[in-house]
């Protein structure tokens, strides 16, 4: 199918993200990254190596920008300011890279979206010319006016950071997808490969996640499964389910026609 997932202008064959941080090495890691066919990879600038340290191991050389689209992360940050320094320094780091995911975390137990935080970060980094990815609650008012700021996409979690909960408030996703026009890709709390085609059966345009992966007990076969999962959920989207129905069967086969077992 020619259904591509395009943001900030640019066309991508895979509609699932996986992030790079939590697996066991770098090898791990681009196991993991080839099976699930992702060719955006999220990148915590905090806590990976891009060059900074010269005597450890590279992010770069294992998971190579000619092959993957970085999407450099704000994970750590829990202020406007400290998310705004960190996209400054991986813009540096990365040779101008302007395609970024800005997530402003309101406490390190639930890590949920401080979104009072992370309007202000996107109002600055949106005009310092950045293509933003925001990380935020499912409350569409919240959506709808990060848009409007002018992020590329919107990116609700499903629940919590990393709790495999999966898709907790379904209505609320559907509220945000008809509110915006930038693509909506759900972000946290994907646990298996289900929740991620259910996502896509909702109409989401995407599914970002890290933990499902990394944390599985095989990590790169769990990433073959996602692939499949949001390949599923979305050609079940584009395909339209047939309509439910309560105390209304009908046959799957034609009762016309039918040969009678009635004797004459």
């Amino acid at each position: 199918m020619n259904d591509k997932l395009i943001i900030a202008g640019k066309s991508y064959s895979s509609r699932l993200l996986v992030g790079t941080g939590k697996y066991k090495d770098f090898t791990e890691t681009r196991a993991a990254l080839d099976a699930s066919g992702a060719e955006i990879v999220t990148v915590a600038i905090r806590r990976t190596n891009l060059g900074q340290n010269a005597n450890e191991p590279n992010l770069l050389d294992a998971v190579p920008p000619s092959k993957f689209t970085y999407l450099p992360n704000t994970a750590g940050c829990y202020t406007a300011d400290d998310a705004v320094r960190t996209l400054r320094l991986a813009r540096e780091l990365l040779d101008g890279h302007g395609l970024v995911k800005l997530e402003v975390l309101g406490d390190p137990q639930s890590l949920y979206p401080n979104v009072i935080e992370t309007i202000a970060a996107a109002k600055t980094l949106v005009a310092e010319g950045f293509q933003v990815m925001v990380y935020t609650s499912d409350d569409p008012i919240v959506a709808k006016q990060l848009e409007d700021i002018g992020c590329v996409a919107i990116m609700p979690l499903a629940s919590l950071i990393g709790s495999g909960m999966g898709i907790l408030n379904p209505w609320n996703l559907q509220l945000v997808m008809e509110r915006v026009k930038v693509p909506v890709i759900v972000d946290a709390g994907v646990g298996t490969a289900s929740d991620a085609a259910i996502a896509m059966e909702l109409g989401c345009h995407g599914v970002l996640m890290n933990t499902a992966i990394a944390g599985a007990k095989d990590p790169v076969l769990m990433a073959s499964a996602m692939k499949k999962g949001v390949e599923a959920g979305r050609e079940a989207f584009l395909a339209g389910r047939m309509p439910k129905k309560l105390y209304s069967a009908s046959p799957s086969s034609p009762t016309a026609g039918i040969i009678s077992s009635t004797r004459s």
